[in-house]
């Protein structure tokens, strides 16, 4: 049984984020792989779950949530080897610190070492991050700048928007995904929900012929074709 636990979705749940649950555990069923999803709650007790989702919020929910989830067993399991896909706030969340309301430094969960500090703007648009040869598509809305110590892998580089410096996007590890792509992101990059899926189930997945397949095709052509046209001079 795949368990997807979206943690604190009436906190932690901007732009639909919570939408990445329902990519995870639809294009899992049409395999023929069990799965379903958990919703935690406030004053609900983290449960044993295959991988958690972290989703956006804002300066008050996103501390609230890190207090949360810190008083939870969230950071344990998270240490003992589950696995992790952080949007935007809960990408922040991760690190050593994030900056709240009025600049103010406030503690992260110490999953990785990110330290995220207030940007002199917002990052309000498209956002297109590459990987190899994948392409990542999606929006941000974050006011965030987010420093990634040198041993810690970024999800990609940023062809366009602000990701977390205007260079990379989010960070990697072995049992986390992080990016500032809303979308819900994974309903955007089916690709993306299948290589999760693929890791967390330890094999490879055959491929499928969706709807939500063929338009990211469409907009990967697309963002690729309007990002080409943009550097000629």
């Amino acid at each position: 049984m795949l368990t997807i636990a979206l943690i604190y979705p009436e906190i932690l749940g901007t732009y639909g984020d919570g939408g990445n649950a329902l990519v995870l555990v639809e294009r899992a069923r049409r395999r023929g792989i069990d799965a379903d999803v958990m919703s935690v709650g406030i004053g609900d007790e983290m449960p044993d779950a295959s991988i958690y989702l972290l989703g956006g919020g804002e300066d008050g929910p996103q501390r609230l949530g890190a207090d949360l989830l810190r008083e939870s067993t969230f950071v344990s399991r998270v240490r003992d080897g589950k696995y992790v896909l952080a949007v935007c706030a809960g990408l922040q969340l991760l690190g050593t610190s994030f900056a709240v309301e009025g600049d103010d430094e406030y503690e992260g969960l110490g999953l990785v070492r990110a330290v995220t500090r207030r940007g002199l703007t917002r990052a309000v648009g498209e956002l297109l991050v590459r990987r190899d040869h994948d392409v990542l598509v999606g929006f941000e809305n974050h006011g965030g700048r987010t420093e990634l110590s040198a041993e810690l892998e970024p999800f990609g580089v940023v062809e366009r928007g602000r990701g977390n410096d205007g260079v990379v996007d989010g960070f990697r590890t072995s049992k986390i995904w992080a990016t500032y792509a809303h979308g819900p992101v994974l309903a955007m990059n089916p690709w993306f929900a299948d290589e999760i899926l693929s890791t967390v189930l330890g094999r490879e997945l055959e491929a499928l012929g969706t709807v939500a397949d063929d338009l990211y095709a469409e907009r990967r052509a697309a963002v690729l074709h309007s990002a080409a046209s943009s550097r000629r001079p």
